[in-house]
C-alpha cells in the first residue's frame, strides 16, 4: 500500500479529485438533482421599459431621439442592439417662482439659467426571456436603476432604466411596481 500512495504526487491526487467532483455534478445535472440556467427561464415575452435621460443638454430645435427610430442601446457598459423606441417624452428645465395669485402659491417656468437642459424619458421594446428574478435582455437582468447608453446616428445619452413592463399574452402590460400617484 505504502509503495502505491508512493507512486502518485499531490497534484496527480488533486486532478483525480477534480475529475470525480465534475462527474458528481454532471450525473445530478442529468438527474435533474441540480438546476441549470436554461431550467429557470420560465417564459419568453415582449417587455418595455422606460429610460430617464436627466439634464441632456441638446441646442438644437428638435430632440434627437423620437418615437418609431431605432436606438442602439449599451447596458453596463457592454452593446447589446438596435431596439425600437415606442415613445418620448422630453421636457426643458423648469423652475418653480411664488405666484401673485391667491389660489396658486407657485407656478413652474423654463429655467432661463439652463434654456438648453431636457430631461427625458424613452420607452423602449424587446423581446425577454422571463425568470424568477425578472426580464432577461442580452444576459442582463432589466430592473429599474440600471445605467443604459442610448446611442444613434447624432447623439449617445447616459440614463437609468426607470420602469420596466413584461406584457402578458392577454396583451395588458404588467408592471412590478406599484403605480405612482402624485
Amino acid at each position: 500500500m505504502k509503495n502505491l500512495l508512493g507512486k502518485f504526487n499531490i497534484v496527480d491526487i488533486i486532478i483525480v479529485l477534480g475529475v470525480i467532483i465534475a462527474l458528481l455534478v454532471g450525473v445530478a445535472t442529468t438527474r435533474h438533482f441540480r438546476q441549470t440556467a436554461d431550467k429557470q427561464i420560465e417564459a419568453t415575452s415582449q417587455i418595455t421599459f422606460q429610460v430617464f435621460l436627466r439634464g441632456v443638454t441638446v441646442t438644437g430645435d428638435v430632440f434627437p431621439i423620437k418615437s418609431d427610430d431605432k436606438t442602439f442601446i449599451t447596458i453596463r457598459n457592454v452593446p447589446y442592439t438596435e431596439l425600437k423606441v415606442l415613445n418620448v417624452t422630453s421636457q426643458a428645465r423648469q423652475t418653480a417662482i411664488s405666484s401673485a395669485r391667491a389660489k396658486e402659491q407657485y407656478i413652474l417656468i423654463k429655467d432661463p439659467a439652463q434654456p438648453s437642459i431636457y430631461d427625458a424619458i424613452v420607452t423602449i421594446t424587446d423581446t425577454a426571456k422571463i425568470t424568477k428574478d425578472g426580464a432577461v435582455v442580452g444576459g442582463n437582468k432589466i430592473k429599474m436603476g440600471l445605467p443604459v447608453t442610448l446611442e444613434g446616428t447624432n447623439y449617445k445619452f447616459n440614463g437609468t432604466i426607470s420602469d420596466v413592463r413584461v406584457t402578458s399574452q392577454s396583451g395588458v402590460e404588467d408592471s412590478g411596481a406599484n403605480n405612482l400617484v402624485g
